[in-house]
C-alpha cells in the first residue's frame, strides 16, 4: 500500500467539486489523487511561479532586486515580499516601504511589469520561455495577472514542486534568499487567517514562521514555505521534513474558509505523520543492514 494513500484520500472528504492533491518526496517519488489533467486556476500560488521567473530575470541581469519600481524608497526585493506599501489591489500606496507586510497583488503586478520593461517583452512570455517550457508544464498558462492569474493542472504543479525542492532553474543561494525571510520582523496580515507579530514571508512565498493558527499543518516546521489561493488552493515545501505538498480545488477558499482551514491543516499533519513514519522504517532497515 502507498504510504500516502490514506493522507490523500481525506481530500474526498472536502466540500469542493472537484479536487486533485499530489505528495512528492525528496527523492522525487510522486503521489497523486484525483484527476491529473484537469485545469484549475491557481489563483495566488501564481506568485511562486511569477517569482521564479522574476528572479531568473535578477540572476540574467535584467533587473536587480535593489532596483527601484514603484513608489519612492521602494525596491523589486520590497514589492516580491509584500513590504512595498501598496494596498491589496491598489495602484495608490498605502504606506511608505518597508514598514509594514501588506500582502498585494498590486506589489506582484509591478514587479513584473518592470522586469517586462527591462526584457523588452511580455510578462507573460517571459515566464512561459524561463519557467513554465523548461519545466515541461505543457497545461499551464497565464490568464491575466502575474499575482493570481496562472491555470494548471495538478501534474504540471509536480513539477512545479519538484523545481522548489531541488530547483534546476535558479542557483541555490537564490532559491535560499527567496525562501527565507525579507525585512526582518514585519508585523502583517495574511488574508484570511488573521494578524501576526512577526508576519514573515520570502520573496514569492509565505514563510510558515511562528504563525498559529495556520493554514500549513501542525507539524510543518518553521521553513515551511508556499502559498495558499484564493480558488481554493495550497502548495507548501517542508525543507526539514524534506517533502512537498499540492492541493488544487475549484471552490472559492472564502466559500469553504472555516472548513478549508480545519481539512488543510489535517491533510498536512497526515502527509507528514506518513512521511515521517516512513523515515523511520528506512532507518530501521538501515540499522538491520548494519548489523547484518
Amino acid at each position: 500500500m502507498n504510504p500516502f494513500g490514506s493522507a490523500l484520500s481525506l481530500i474526498d472528504s472536502w466540500p469542493v467539486p472537484t479536487v486533485a492533491a499530489a505528495v512528492v518526496g525528496d527523492n522525487g517519488s510522486v503521489t497523486t489523487h484525483g484527476n491529473g489533467d484537469h485545469s484549475f486556476r491557481l489563483a495566488s500560488i501564481t506568485k511562486i511561479i511569477s517569482t521564479w521567473a522574476i528572479m531568473i530575470a535578477v540572476e540574467e541581469g535584467v533587473i536587480a532586486l535593489h532596483s527601484a519600481v514603484g513608489q519612492p524608497g521602494c525596491t523589486l526585493r520590497h514589492l516580491l515580499s509584500h513590504a512595498g506599501g501598496y494596498g491589496f489591489d491598489s495602484p495608490t500606496p498605502v504606506s511608505a516601504p518597508g514598514r509594514r507586510r501588506i500582502y498585494s497583488n498590486t506589489g506582484i503586478e509591478l514587479a513584473a511589469d518592470a522586469v517586462a520593461h527591462a526584457a523588452g517583452i511580455p510578462f507573460g512570455e517571459y515566464l512561459r520561455e524561463a519557467v513554465l517550457d523548461p519545466l515541461d508544464m505543457t497545461h499551464s498558462a497565464l490568464r491575466g495577472s502575474p499575482a493570481h492569474g496562472i491555470w494548471s493542472t495538478i501534474d504540471d504543479c509536480v513539477k512545479l514542486v519538484r523545481e522548489l525542492m531541488h530547483p534546476r532553474l535558479l542557483a541555490p543561494e537564490t532559491v535560499h534568499e527567496a525562501t527565507t525571510t525579507q525585512f526582518g520582523e514585519l508585523a502583517g496580515v495574511v488574508p484570511g487567517l488573521g494578524s501576526y507579530r512577526p508576519c514573515p514571508w520570502g520573496l514569492g512565498v509565505e514563510i510558515r514562521g511562528g504563525k498559529h493558527p495556520h493554514w500549513t499543518g501542525t507539524r510543518n516546521s518553521p521553513a515551511t514555505f508556499g502559498h495558499f489561493g484564493g480558488a481554493g488552493t495550497m502548495l507548501w515545501v517542508d525543507p526539514a521534513a524534506r517533502i512537498g505538498v499540492v492541493a488544487l480545488t475549484d471552490r472559492a477558499f472564502t466559500d469553504w474558509r472555516s472548513e478549508a482551514l480545519e481539512l488543510w491543516p489535517q491533510f498536512s499533519d497526515a502527509v507528514l505523520s506518513a512521511s515521517a513514519a516512513l523515515s523511520d522504517v528506512a532507518l530501521s532497515d538501515a540499522a538491520l543492514s548494519d548489523i547484518g
